[in-house]
């Protein structure tokens, strides 16, 4: 889960800087307040949208691997019932 982790590292640094820069900002209280939950929100939508597409990637590459996997059996299958004629022929 290398994504996961460079994803979480990157939304912990994102949110310690937001929360940084506006509590050193010189804002009144009020307005510091409306800017940590604005950063808050949208730190939020960011990493709602990063798991959106992680999922949707994850899903792909399952679809990917599925096929892969059913082509594999039904080649094997083929395979096999070739190998089956071919000693029902030889029997006969």
């Amino acid at each position: 889960m290398n994504v996961g982790k460079l994803a979480a590292g990157i939304l912990v640094a994102a949110a310690a800087g937001a929360i940084l820069g506006v509590l050193f900002a010189p804002d009144k209280g009020s307005e510091t307040r409306k800017k940590i939950s604005k950063k808050g929100s949208d730190l939020k939508d960011m990493f709602k949208s990063k798991m959106n597409d992680l999922v949707d990637d994850m899903a792909d590459q399952y679809d990917e691997l599925k096929a892969e996997g059913n082509k594999a059996i039904n080649s094997g299958k083929e395979k096999a019932n070739a190998l089956k004629a071919d000693a029902k022929h030889a029997i006969s």
